[in-house]
C-alpha cells in the first residue's frame, strides 16, 4: 500500500497548494522566516501576501535590529556614473556589489547622488528638475518635484525621521538666502526665513542633525548656528570655539545624541594639527583626541591646506574625514579613541584626481520612501 501511494499519479515532491492555503498564518510565517533574508525578499514578488509579511510584527522584531545587514562607505564619482564602490565596514574590505537600480521610474535615467540617511538615498534628477528618494533594500522611491524652476540650491541635507524623512536646503534666488524643508508627511515643501551669514564656505559638507535641527558652522569668525527643522527657526548656539582654528566641521552621532567639532589648529590660515571636540553638558567644546603628527601631515598634504574640500559625516560609531580630491578615508573610531585610513578602492584609477564624494550607506528595510 505505501509502494502504491509513492507512485500515485497524485503524489509529488511538490506539496499540494491545498495544505499550504490551510496552515495557520502565524505557522506559515514561522516556516518562512527560516529562509535566508535575501531569499525572502525575493519572494516579495510572488505574491501579495508574501509582500505583506514583510511588514508584519514577527518579522520586524526579527530583522529590525540591523544585524542581518552590513553597513558600507559608498564612494560616487562622476567617472563611475550609476556605479558605486562599497567599503564593508564589518569586514573591513572593499565588496565587488552591485547596486540595483532597475525599480526607479524612467525620469530617473540620469541621476546624482546628494544625501543618504537610515538607508534612503537622495538623487536629483536633472532632466525631470525633480528629487529621487529612494530605498534599495526595499524598492521604495518617490519622485519629489522641485519647489519652482529654476531651483538653484545648496547643503541639502536628507533627515531620516521615526515617521518619515526631511529635506533640507538654501536657495539664494531671492534678495536674502531662504531655507525649504520637504516634510514626506505631508509630502510638501515648507518655505523659511534663511539665515543671514554665509554658514560655510565648503559646499560638500551637510548639516549635522542634533536634537531635531540641523547645525551648520559660518566661516571665519568661527561660530556654529541650528535650524530647527520643525518650526524653522534659526539660533546661534552660545558657546566659546576653541582658538587658533583654520576650520572646523561638524559631525553627529543620532543615536548617542552627542555633537562633535573636527577643526584644524594652526597660525595664517596653516594647519599644525587637526582636534576632535564633544559638545559638553555645559555647552562647552571638550578635547576628546588628537591626530597623530604622521596622519596629520600626510592628511595636510592631501588637502594643501585648502579647507574647502574637506567634509566629514559619521558612520557606525566612525566620524569620517574626507578630502574632496582624495580616494581615501580618514577616519577616528569612537569606542576605541583611534585613526585610521580606509585605503583606496582597487578599481578606482590614479588619473582621478578630484570628484570623490562619499557617503554613509546602512541599509534599512522599513525606513521607506
Amino acid at each position: 500500500m505505501i509502494a502504491n501511494s509513492l507512485k500515485s499519479p497524485t503524489s509529488s515532491t511538490e506539496m499540494d497548494p491545498g495544505i499550504w492555503s490551510k496552515l495557520p498564518p502565524e505557522l506559515l510565517e514561522h516556516i518562512l522566516f527560516f529562509l535566508p533574508l535575501k531569499t525572502f525578499l525575493n519572494l516579495r514578488s510572488t505574491c501579495k501576501h508574501f509582500k505583506s509579511l514583510v511588514f508584519s510584527p514577527s518579522f520586524i522584531s526579527k530583522h529590525s535590529s540591523g544585524s542581518a545587514f552590513s553597513s558600507f562607505l559608498l564612494l560616487s564619482h562622476p567617472q563611475c556614473y550609476s556605479h558605486f564602490p562599497l567599503y564593508d565596514t564589518i569586514l573591513g574590505t572593499w565588496r565587488n556589489l552591485a547596486l540595483s537600480f532597475s525599480f526607479l521610474p524612467p525620469c530617473a535615467a540620469q541621476f546624482n547622488l546628494l544625501s543618504t540617511s537610515n538607508g534612503l538615498f537622495c538623487f536629483s534628477l536633472p532632466n525631470s528638475c525633480s528629487f529621487l528618494v529612494c530605498n534599495l533594500l526595499a524598492k521604495s522611491s518617490r519622485v519629489i518635484q522641485f519647489p519652482f524652476f529654476p531651483f538653484a540650491f545648496e547643503l541639502l541635507t536628507l533627515v531620516s525621521t521615526p515617521d518619515g524623512y526631511k529635506i533640507f536646503m538654501l536657495c539664494s534666488k531671492f534678495s536674502s538666502s531662504c531655507a525649504f524643508v520637504y516634510d514626506s508627511k505631508v509630502h510638501a515643501w515648507r518655505k523659511y526665513e534663511g539665515f543671514q551669514t554665509i554658514l560655510i564656505d565648503n559646499f560638500h559638507q551637510e548639516g549635522a542633525p542634533f536634537n531635531g535641527s540641523l547645525y551648520f558652522t559660518t566661516p571665519e569668525p568661527f561660530s556654529v548656528v541650528c535650524f530647527d527643522l520643525e518650526n524653522g527657526n534659526w539660533e546661534r548656539l552660545n558657546t566659546e570655539m576653541p582658538g587658533e582654528l583654520t576650520f572646523v566641521r561638524l559631525v553627529s552621532d543620532t543615536d548617542e545624541g552627542k555633537l562633535y567639532l573636527v577643526g584644524g589648529i594652526g597660525r595664517n590660515g596653516i594647519s599644525r594639527s587637526m582636534r576632535l571636540w564633544e559638545l559638553g553638558n555645559e555647552g562647552n567644546w571638550e578635547e576628546v583626541e588628537r591626530l597623530p603628527e604622521l596622519m596629520c601631515r600626510k592628511f595636510m598634504s592631501v588637502c594643501y591646506h585648502n579647507y574647502e574640500h574637506v567634509y566629514c559625516f559619521w558612520h557606525q560609531g566612525m566620524i569620517c574625514v574626507c578630502c574632496h580630491t582624495w580616494p581615501e578615508i580618514l577616519y577616528f573610531k569612537v569606542s576605541r579613541r583611534t585613526w585610521h585610513w580606509i585605503p583606496k578602492c582597487p578599481s578606482v584609477p590614479d588619473k582621478w584626481s578630484c570628484g570623490f564624494r562619499w557617503f554613509s550607506f546602512v541599509p534599512e528595510l522599513y525606513t521607506l520612501a
